[in-house]
């Protein structure tokens, strides 16, 4: 219904926004990282989402049009609400839930308040088919074998490091013959 609202950020509250435009306060439930990016007396444009359950419509406002078709696609996923949905991308940029998916590490979700490992699974299983490699951080990788780069996350996460940075280094690794090479090099990378 509505794509954009344009307008002056006229209050920044904990979990949303109130952005005037053409006279009217528009009250827009937002992540952690769109509130971050925006200043109250500043001209703003917030991509939109208006949600309708159970007779109450909100409107979900984001900083980045990338951030708003995350947040449609993780409400595809069974159990997973606009508030759960709004909790992830709160933690985890549109690239990194990319990331996550592509390499099947359902640790990069542990911190996500509200989130268990059964929904991180579920977000995974059912959000594969429609996450491109692309969308991940490093472009167009080299993603001929998924699994190989899944085990190698899970084996960094085995040894200690956190599900979202081993995410982000497998990601950053352009070509790997086998999962040590790739286990080697995403080591190094994390080490910087």
């Amino acid at each position: 219904m509505y794509a954009y609202i344009s307008g002056i950020v006229d209050e920044l509250l904990p979990d949303r926004a109130v952005l005037e435009a053409g006279g009217v306060g528009y009250e827009l439930f937002c992540s952690a990282m769109t509130l971050k990016r925006l200043r109250a007396g500043q001209k703003e444009r917030l991509y939109t989402h208006l949600h309708l359950a159970d007779g109450i419509m909100a409107l979900y406002g984001f900083f980045e049009p990338e951030e708003k078709d995350m947040f449609r696609r993780l409400l595809t996923v069974t159990r997973v609400g606009p508030k759960l949905a709004l909790s992830v991308l709160s933690v985890l940029t549109p690239s990194d839930v990319a990331a996550a998916i592509v390499t099947n590490n359902a640790a990069a979700f542990d911190r996500v308040s509200g989130m268990g490992r059964k929904t991180a699974q579920r977000v995974l299983l059912e959000l594969k088919e429609r996450v491109a490699p692309s969308e991940m951080l490093g472009g167009d990788n080299n993603l001929d074998a998924p699994d190989i780069r899944s085990e190698a996350v899970a084996a960094l996460v085995s040894l200690g490091y956190d599900g979202l940075a081993a995410g982000k280094a497998v990601a950053a690794i352009e070509n790997a013959e086998s999962v040590e090479s790739l286990i080697t090099a995403a080591r190094r990378k994390l080490a910087k």
